[in-house]
């Protein structure tokens, strides 16, 4: 069963040249480090922007992932599961620059760690203010795994794979980003249950 909003097609030449890189940066070779970057970054910047909803946040955080994905790629034993692999990466370093920026904010202002605070979401062009203000509105988790499924593509077992989690906690963070998401945008759509696909 594809658990993906885009359908499942065999692999891709895109897909297949980043395996070959990954391949190639295990080895040590510079070149196809720097492709593999340059392929890449794009993507990670996205997430992280998406995830932390603050560009200069997500700037560091993109470093910092590259530089985990650099020290562990040759611990990758499949490099087909790069896409996994870098995302997360990105999700664990995620989740300590928020962890620590929000410790940082209450140490500032004086006040108790409050972690029902969000960052909000950033703003992308093309999006409507209500779904951008939705976005935000999510926890990180939810949010981190809402961006992966619906803007990069990545399947239930790749979320669960990029965010160190079961696949049905996936599947459970997914559906409740979905809800609130609907309930945000203001869709009267009857409720689902938790077993509804999603």
């Amino acid at each position: 069963m594809n658990n993906s909003p885009h359908p499942d097609p065999a692999p891709n030449s895109g897909a297949i040249f980043d395996e070959l890189l990954v391949l190639l940066v295990a080895q040590g070779d510079g070149r196809a480090m720097e492709r593999l970057h340059a392929r890449w970054n794009p993507r990670l910047a996205r997430a992280a922007l998406r995830y932390t909803g603050d560009a200069e946040i997500a700037r560091d955080l993109v470093q910092e992932c590259w530089i985990g994905i650099w020290k562990g790629i040759t611990r990758l034993r499949d490099p087909a599961r790069f896409r996994s692999y870098a995302f997360g990466v990105l999700h664990r370093k995620g989740a300590d620059f928020l962890r620590g920026a929000m410790r940082e904010r209450a140490k500032e202002s004086g006040h108790a760690l409050d972690d029902q605070s969000q960052p909000p979401a950033a703003p992308r062009q093309g999006d409507s203010i209500a779904l951008q203000q939705a976005f935000g509105a999510l926890p990180p988790d939810q949010r981190f795994a809402a961006h992966l499924y619906f803007v990069e593509g990545l399947t239930l077992r790749e979320i669960a794979d990029a965010a160190g989690i079961a696949e049905g906690t996936a599947k459970s963070r997914l559906f409740h980003a979905r809800r609130k998401l609907k309930v945000a945008l203001g869709e009267s759509q009857p409720e689902p249950t938790q077993g509804d696909t999603l």
